[in-house]
């Protein structure tokens, strides 16, 4: 059965205004209070999104293009100019640090005012207060004013409260960024937990990773209006390229510039062959990487690169499913002491994320780079169906903010003698009819 939209954002538009000649003193604003001049700046454009019950969605996009006015409009903090919202079901949400809390209360007494704010009455709160702290790991300065609160514990202290309201929708903003790396691996999978409930997330976050790992879909927004949306890997993908894109073109714009205003000084003409030389330094993929590579990141730690390895250690493009697939990953840290976190994906050539690991997630800490290494991930008996894949490797600090990330840097195809099975993995099954196990065919 088809769930239903809890959330419907029709033809939604929000216009703000900027105000200029406002004056400083009493003097100027009795003078002039005519000159209040603004200007109208619509920052939603006409935007419509439907998300249905227990659906995680991610809005990604630069600053200023509209995510956190959404998740205000959603939430009922400010309402459209245009348009028209429907949300069902209580709603719980995290847009600011510090919001809704007061700096010279306790934690203690700022739980229950938040959580009352979210609709729970003194005896669902009383019920739940020891929960809450106890997740927020603060038991210790629980009565103290929250104005001697870190930003960290300020987050810790908001997001207990916030899952522990039994709202059918979570709105986030970019709150999960703030706070130590095992606290956010906890938040993580708290909330992969209350997805699994049935609770709808919307979260906002400038961290791809973290998209990735919670969404299932991801909305690009621009400019006020939505550019993209579809699966959150290839939509981040597409975003990152054209951040990246448009970063050289500053880049060979500031080249140019420099370069004219010295032109101007000593009367020098910038010659093709100079102009040529600069486009040809500017960063190409690497020859291990394969034609559909993407490539982003700051190259703190950079691959120089990537084997896909049979059992036996000899590399291989063609494996069977239930053989063993080994993916070595050669690299150079730039600084020494880099607190890294690799990570791999693989992806069917149909788009469909088959499977991803990070030794965070695995072990719930990162490693130390330095200088030159080599790091494997053995994929034992893999389960993967035949068809094609794609491999993406990162390297990346606590916050999975890229050092170096190639999405589809090498291809790799799974073959099997027999095609029992259909979709992306073998599973171990045994057919039952009336309680007799049915015989497999040989083959």
């Amino acid at each position: 059965m088809e769930q239903s939209n809890v959330i419907e954002v029709k033809n939604v538009k929000k216009k703000f205004k900027v105000f200029y000649d406002k004056g400083t003193s009493l003097k100027e604003k009795l003078l002039f209070r005519k000159r209040n001049y603004y200007e109208e700046r619509w920052v939603l454009k006409g935007i419509s999104i439907n998300i249905k019950k227990g659906e995680a969605v991610g809005l990604i996009g630069k600053n200023g293009c509209g995510k956190s006015t959404t998740l205000k409009l959603i939430s009922r903090i400010m309402y459209p100019t245009e348009g028209s919202i429907e949300v069902k079901g209580r709603v719980s949400s995290l847009l600011e640090l510090g919001a809704g809390f007061h700096p010279d209360m306790s934690g203690r007494e700022n739980i229950y005012t938040n959580a009352s704010i979210f609709g729970l009455t003194r005896k669902e709160i009383n019920e739940r207060i020891d929960d809450i702290i106890a997740f927020s790991e603060l038991e210790e300065f629980i009565d103290n004013p929250v104005r001697t609160y870190s930003s960290g514990m300020y987050m810790r202290l908001a997001f207990s409260v916030a899952i522990n309201v039994d709202a059918d929708i979570l709105l986030i903003d970019e709150i999960l960024a703030v706070g130590d790396v095992s606290f956010q691996a906890k938040c993580f999978e708290k909330l992969k937990d209350i997805k699994i409930s049935g609770t709808t997330i919307v979260i906002v976050s400038h961290s791809m990773g973290q998209i990735e790992q919670i969404c299932d879909r991801c909305i690009w927004i621009e400019n006020g209006l939505i550019r993209e949306e579809g699966i959150p890997k290839f939509v981040d993908d597409h975003y990152l390229t054209l951040m990246e894109e448009k970063r050289l073109d500053r880049i060979e714009e500031e080249k140019i510039a420099k370069k004219g205003k010295k032109a101007e000084e000593s009367v020098v003409t910038i010659t093709e062959a100079e102009t040529k030389e600069d486009v040809k330094s500017l960063p190409e993929l690497p020859e291990f990487c394969g034609p559909k590579a993407v490539r982003r990141g700051n190259k703190v730690v950079e691959f120089t690169n990537v084997f896909i390895r049979n059992s036996s250690n000899d590399i291989a493009e063609v494996f069977r499913t239930g053989e063993t697939i080994i993916i070595e990953m050669t690299y150079i840290s730039h600084q020494s002491q880099v607190s890294t976190n690799f990570t791999i994906g693989i992806t069917r050539d149909d788009g469909v994320y088959c499977y991803g690991s990070s030794i965070l997630l695995d072990s719930n800490h990162v490693i130390t780079a330095n200088e030159t290494g080599i790091t494997r991930i053995i994929l034992e008996n893999n389960t993967l169906l035949p068809g094609k894949y794609y491999l993406d490797i990162g390297a990346q600090n606590a916050d999975y903010s890229p050092y170096d990330t190639i999405c589809s840097v090498s291809e790799f195809r799974i073959t099997s003698p027999v095609i029992n099975e259909f979709g992306i993995l073998s599973l171990k099954h045994v057919w039952e009819v009336d309680g007799i196990k049915i015989e497999k065919a040989a083959h």
